[in-house]
């Protein structure tokens, strides 16, 4: 198992994000931790593989975090989970070893999607030894790179998507979409519309829920 430490000052951030790094094969969360402070204490004691890292951390950045790990020799995987879009950032990441950079807000295939490539990576890249050529450079690192970009339709936007996403990975007992309407501020048309986009795209499932009057209300679930 790939174990991954979850680093994220917001707690139901953090809870979605465990929520889905457990939902793919061959990944375990070993922590959830929500400072740069506890990030690389957790290192410093605990073997861990990968770090899911928010750059935007109460006590300091997560380039900082990156760079402090380096200076303390791990050579710990980092996959960048951020809103951070300034293109100096994205390079200093590179720099400091970021191996997969995915932009808030996100929905689970799209982690799932860098996890898994991330996986198939450490897979060929284990060991000792040596590669045949040039080929399987290109191979290994294009292994990392994913194709196209998602289009989600008119009128709607990454960020509520998130929203709503997030909220609905907290809900074990069904989400409403008038539910999901209070708990992200938008309107329960908007938060159906959203959690109808999740459902047709195999990221959430309906179930009717029956009350004790009325016909039954429809509830959605993680997929």
């Amino acid at each position: 198992m790939i174990k991954v430490l979850v680093v994220e000052d917001d707690p139901v951030a953090a809870e979605a994000h465990r929520s889905y790094v457990e939902r793919v094969a061959g990944f375990t969360v070993a922590e959830v931790v929500h400072s740069g402070a506890e990030a690389l204490r957790f290192c410093e004691r605990s073997a861990v593989d990968v770090v899911l890292l928010d750059f935007y951390l109460p006590d300091t950045h997560g380039l900082t975090v990156c760079r402090a790990l380096r200076a303390a020799g791990s050579e710990v995987d980092v996959i960048a989970v951020t809103s951070a879009r300034d293109l100096a950032v994205i390079r200093s990441a590179v720099s400091v070893g970021v191996v997969q950079y995915l932009l808030k807000p996100f929905t689970f295939p799209s982690l799932r999607d860098k996890l898994e490539r991330y996986a198939r990576f450490r897979e060929q890249a284990v060991g000792a030894g040596e590669v045949s050529g040039q080929a399987d450079v290109d191979g290994m690192l294009a292994t990392l790179r994913t194709p196209g970009h998602r289009t989600l339709p008119k009128g709607m936007s990454d960020e509520t998507l998130q929203a709503v996403t997030e909220v609905l990975a907290g809900a074990a007992d069904g989400l409403s979409a008038a539910a999901a309407a209070d708990l992200t501020g938008v309107s329960r048309v908007t938060a159906r519309r959203y959690l109808e986009y999740l459902a047709e795209n195999g990221l959430a499932h309906r179930r009717p829920h029956y009350g004790q009057v009325g016909r039954p209300e429809v509830r959605f679930y993680p997929g």
